[in-house]
């Protein structure tokens, strides 16, 4: 039986327990969210209803998979040398269906957190989303609850489990309607779980040899133990029993790989990309690996784990293991079977393993690999870049000797167009002087098109990277470069703009620029008008259509950073940063002007005031002072009317 879901929500209910004798029955509710899915799953989750099965069987094999595993440190776990597998046994008279394993079962405490609460970060987003689209079987198998499936068929599930090494035997039981009971069972012999599903009405098919022999071929063919029917050591098995992921290629199809991505990530969706081979040599492991088509509803989770198996000869360690993945891999599920690795190697070693180690880089070079391979389709990759770029991107930060393989993968939003853009595409289009390659972070797209800081770049046809993922504070200074290319930020590359060539037919008007002393004069004004408000006033070249911009000083973290800096509690406070203005604008003319006849410090206070709050608007940022700006506002549009 599966125990995906972590517990923790039923703290209450136990207190009440200790005051009830351990020997009798206690009812307990569920957790609300597990009472919303009920009702969610049992009426109009799935469309068809055999995936039940296949997500019991699923559950039963982890079981199973985890005893293995825990019996290789406590080999007494398993000292009654009862086989591992799954059984399904029907009984016509009583309309049931029994799915029994010889897993690691569950007590007492396990049977309530694990099939009463969905202790799960994401719930609620989880249960919202279902409530959008109640249809939509590709969220149920992410957040480990397909125990729950059972109660499309049956109006009445009993679970009787026995935890291996341990004597008592425990029997829980609901109707799906709010409330479950649990209490101790007698008579069992042996460890597992047996789960028996009273059937409703209209669900005598799932009673039938022939339909549950089709079930789990189709879906649970792959499950490497056996699968029998009925009871004996005569029952006969309806599956293979073999690893799927030790066969040949050759042998395997489109639809068992299918399925078998279902049964390794819990998903309903179908694999954007498969990923299956053996590599023999110097280390000897086979990997079936895939990249899910839907974005796993967990993949922001904190711990940043990855959803791969660890095997070893064919003997589940362990899942999400540090060291086998990079965390900027962690979409991947499947499984990674070693022959190197000793059976009775502890979870701590692993992460210290050269073996793993040597594992890690070939799985990493082989899947950087094929999804360089797979952008070369913009169509399709653009699936997989909405759904994981942002994470893939991580590895620009963190992985050097991937670096190289990344940027092959790597795609961006830039001003060339709608579509995505790759490094090597952006460098085929450089301008005749352009030395770097630029790029501009923000909270979106549309923002960052709009934005004062690419006007310049525009004007000389520079191609410049919208970048909107926070990550993309990070990367590009570590990364440093792109063959050769430097990664500069465009909010402070306006004296590079001198260098590059303008567009033919393209020249900048010098006679629309103020004299120098007139511009300098407004500078030294607007310096005294805002005082420590700025860190500094200059002109700039990078501004064709704003009057003015606010940047970053070169000691300080770009405006985007800051604002996500504090957002997240790291600074309390953003620094003055330095307000850039353009000569060239016909309203900073006009300012020059009047600045240049002296004694209009008061009479243009207003104005500055305004051009500062103008430039924080554009950055995303708040006016410094709402009253006092409205009352500038008001103030100044009074004067214009007045003229």
């Amino acid at each position: 039986m599966e125990t995906y879901i972590s517990a923790g929500a039923f703290h209450a209910a136990r207190e009440t327990k200790k005051m009830t004798d351990v020997n009798e029955d206690a009812k307990l509710p569920f957790q609300a969210e597990v009472s919303r899915l009920l009702d969610i799953v049992a009426h109009s989750l799935y469309s068809e209803k055999e995936v039940f099965l296949r997500e019991l069987i699923s559950n039963a094999s982890d079981a199973c998979d985890r005893l293995r595993y825990a019996a290789i440190a406590a080999p007494e776990l398993t000292k009654d040398g009862a086989p591992f597998e799954i059984r399904l046994i029907v009984d016509k008279e009583a309309r049931t269906l029994t799915i029994a394993d010889t897993g690691i079962g569950m007590n007492r405490d396990e049977l309530i957190e694990n099939l009463g609460t969905i202790a799960r970060s994401g719930t609620s987003a989880f249960l919202t989303a279902l409530g959008e689209a109640k249809k939509d079987v590709s969220l149920i198998g992410q957040f480990g609850v397909g125990f729950y499936a059972a109660f499309m068929v049956a109006d009445r599930v009993e679970v009787v489990s026995r935890h291996a090494g341990e004597a008592e035997a425990w029997r829980w039981a609901s109707e799906g309607k709010g409330e479950f009971r649990v209490g101790p069972a007698a008579g069992v012999e042996g460890r597992g779980t047996r789960i028996t599903l009273h059937l409703r009405e209209g669900e005598d098919e799932f009673l039938e040899e022939w339909r549950l022999r089709q079930i789990v071929a189709r879906y649970s063919d792959h499950i490497p133990l056996p699968i029998r029917f009925g009871e004996g050591t005569d029952a006969p098995a309806l599956n293979r029993a073999g690893a799927l992921w030790m066969r040949p290629k050759s042998e395997i199809t489109e639809e068992q790989y299918k399925e078998f991505y279902h049964h390794a990530a819990h998903a309903f969706d179908e694999p954007w990309m498969t990923l299956h081979w053996r590599a023999e040599g110097v280390i000897d492991y086979a990997a079936l690996l895939f990249v899910p088509k839907t974005r796993p509803l967990d993949l922001s989770d904190p711990t940043r784990k990855h959803g791969v198996k660890l095997y070893v000869k064919r003997v589940f360690i362990t899942e999400g293991t540090e060291g086998l993945v990079p965390a900027y891999l962690r979409f991947l599920r499947g499984v990674v079977d070693s022959e190197d690795l000793p059976l009775n190697i502890s979870r701590e070693m692993l992460q210290l393993s050269p073996v793993l180690s040597k594992i890690r880089a070939g799985i990493t070079k082989r899947v950087l690999s094929e999804v360089a391979k797979r952008a070369e389709n913009e169509s399709e990759y653009a699936e997989f870049w909405g759904n994981f770029g942002a994470i893939l991107k991580e590895g620009l930060y963190e992985d050097r000797e991937n670096r190289a393989e990344l940027f092959k993968a790597v795609r961006f939003r830039s001003t060339h167009g709608e579509g995505l853009v790759s490094l090597a595409d952006y460098v085929s289009r450089m301008r005749p002087g352009q030395e770097a390659i630029y790029y501009v972070t923000g909270d979106s797209v549309e923002a960052l098109r709009a934005s004062p800081h690419i006007e310049g770049f525009a004007a000389r046809g520079v191609e410049v990277l919208l970048l909107t993922d926070s990550i993309d504070e990070f990367w590009p200074a570590i990364s440093g470069e792109y063959e050769g290319k430097p990664l500069r930020s465009a909010t402070r590359a306006g004296a590079d703009l001198e260098k590059i060539e303008p567009v033919e037919g393209k020249k900048e008007n010098e006679a629309e620029k103020p004299p120098e002393r007139e511009t300098a004069t407004l500078i030294a004004l607007i310096k005294t008008v805002l005082g420590d408000r700025v860190k500094d006033v200059r002109a700039s070249a990078a501004l064709t259509e704003s009057a003015v911009r606010l940047v970053a000083a070169d000691d300080q973290p770009d405006i985007h950073l800051e604002r996500l800096l504090r957002q997240h509690g790291q600074i309390k406070e953003t620094s003055p940063h330095v307000l850039e203005i353009n000569p060239s604008h016909k309203l900073m003319r006009e300012l020059a002007r009047r600045a240049a006849g002296g004694g209009v410090a008061d009479a243009l206070a207003d104005r500055i005031w305004l051009l500062l709050d103008q430039a924080r608007i554009a950055e995303g940022d708040p006016v410094l002072d709402a009253t006092a700006f409205a009352r500038r506002l008001a103030a100044v549009l009074e004067a214009g009317l007045a003229d």
